[in-house]
């Protein structure tokens, strides 16, 4: 702790934003961060807590509270504070594989648990985190590491998305000959399809993809591992094969009219949007074009957001978005006392977009969708939604429908963004794997019941963060190393 009374005398101070109405012509990131020396005086607000809950990521009251990734935040702080930032780089990448990731994505964990919180603001953890690692690749100082000597041992990761990519980059350090495989024609799963490229652009992962490359990862593209030939080839191949490819079955929605044309799963469009822009900038219109279009997007949290935020980008006529559980409240509740994970509204870049377009937030809660009505020709035309109440039905509270508050939307293109439930079938039968009663990959540390068969990530414990997968990835590498050599110092 560099200043001991900067959280008294220093100010939070956040990146600027781009106005909304400026933002929203293109797809680019939109964040202007502070300046080193700015940043380095946020650093100076970290407190002497005694106890650093920002780094403690244990689940409190069924949320977890701090960082999943356990970063030695305070010390690389500090550093910060003191224009260390070779230092503070040390630090970070001895916990996190990928800040330049979650330094963009991540909910910051670690900044509502933060002690400074509880009177007041929080550290900015996650931009001292970005300005860390940013710093490093502007100084030239993330240069490719292969190691020194290699282990004669083979390892296949399957899937390229947060978790395979630390578990390929662990095992790789580690001196394994990594191979990853990813059935899509980019490299980054999650990362470069699932989110949007004004929160991550992809630039920032092919910058991290090439530095793995070049210290002796080895990635293959349009390379999926989806049957049972494909599986057998790849244990005689493979010492140890990892499983990571995420839960990718999504949610459905099951009412009347389902089958009308319009309606789309929420990843499927951000996937399309996305490859569409690396491709051709969207000039070859290969995506679900919401232009002047009325858009009704079923679902809240990240994935919602981002397909409120993306339609207007694509200049949509309106855009009304669902939400089943009723409006958090603005503050924290009585019930809700730090360190926990805050149950409070919150109001994200797209909702903050739908109230500059078109004057109101998108969100409806307590609401979902009743029954889609289609024209003459099959396509979607209207949606019938009703509210919600909660009731106790059968010993266990739910959301039921209100009688007679049915209401009539004029809808033209529909995206459910309710969230995924599990791996997809015909992986886990290729793969011969056991699944939980979630849809899950069994497993036991990591293993599953093929005996050469590692799984982490999404797959493993299901629909997660990027900074949970992260974890994830580096505690399947450490199984395996202990698997093969009998002790691990991952």
């Amino acid at each position: 702790m560099g200043k001991p009374t900067g959280f008294l005398e220093i100010e939070r101070q956040v990146s600027t934003e781009i106005e909304p109405l400026k933002r929203i012509k293109n797809f680019n990131e939109f964040h202007k961060p502070l300046s080193r020396d700015e940043q380095s005086c946020q650093g100076a607000r970290c407190m002497d807590c005694g106890v650093p809950f920002c780094q403690n990521g244990k689940v409190i009251q069924g949320m977890v509270s701090g960082c999943p990734l356990n970063n030695l935040i305070p010390e690389w702080n500090d550093l910060i504070f003191h224009k260390n930032y070779k230092a503070a780089l040390k630090r970070l990448l001895k916990t996190n594989n990928f800040p330049e990731f979650t330094s963009r994505v991540c909910p910051a964990l670690c900044e509502a648990a933060c002690t400074c919180g509880l009177n007041g603001n929080s550290v900015t953890v996650r931009e001292n985190e970005n300005a860390i690692i940013e710093t490093a690749y502007a100084s030239n100082w993330m240069q490719p590491q292969p190691p020194k000597h290699r282990i004669d041992k083979k390892i296949a990761v399957i899937g390229s998305g947060p978790s395979g990519l630390a578990a390929a980059d662990q095992l790789n350090k580690r001196g394994y000959q990594v191979t990853v495989f990813e059935r899509e024609d980019r490299i980054g799963g999650l990362l470069m399809y699932g989110i949007p490229n004004m929160k991550l652009e992809k630039h920032i992962i092919d910058r991290r993809v090439h530095l793995m490359e070049e210290e002796g990862v080895v990635f293959k593209t349009k390379a999926g591992i989806e049957t049972k030939k494909q599986v057998q080839e790849l244990y005689k191949e493979f010492d140890r094969v990892v499983l990571a490819c995420g839960s990718k079955k999504a949610r459905d929605i099951q009412v009347p009219g389902r089958d009308a044309k319009g309606i789309y799963f929420a990843v499927d469009y951000l996937t399309r949007i996305t490859k569409s822009l690396l491709n051709s900038q969207l000039e070859d219109k290969d995506f679900v074009e919401t232009k002047d279009k009325n858009v009704l997007v079923i679902g809240g949290g990240d994935t919602g957001n981002d397909c409120v935020g993306s339609a207007i980008r694509l200049g949509c006529k309106s855009v009304i978005q669902l939400e089943m559980m009723p409006e958090p409240p603005h503050e924290r509740l009585d019930s809700n006392p730090w360190p926990e994970w805050p149950r409070v509204k919150k109001t994200d870049y797209g909702q903050n977009e739908a109230i500059a377009v078109f004057g109101n937030d998108p969100r409806l809660y307590q609401t979902t969708v009743k029954e889609f009505i289609k024209d003459d020709k099959g396509n979607i035309k209207q949606a019938i939604i009703v509210s919600l109440e909660s009731k106790q039905v059968e010993g266990r509270r739910q959301m039921v429908p209100v009688k007679g508050s049915e209401k009539t939307l004029d809808v033209d293109v529909v995206l459910i963004a309710a969230g995924f439930i599990g791996c997809e079938d015909h992986v886990a039968k290729a793969f011969d794997v056991k699944l939980t009663p979630r849809g899950n990959v069994a497993d036991e540390n990591y293993q599953t019941n093929q005996n050469q068969l590692y799984v982490a990530g999404d797959m493993r414990r299901g629909q997660s963060l990027v900074v949970w997968a992260i974890r994830e990835g580096r505690e399947v590498a450490r199984a395996v190393d202990e698997d093969l050599m009998g002790y691990s110092n991952l």
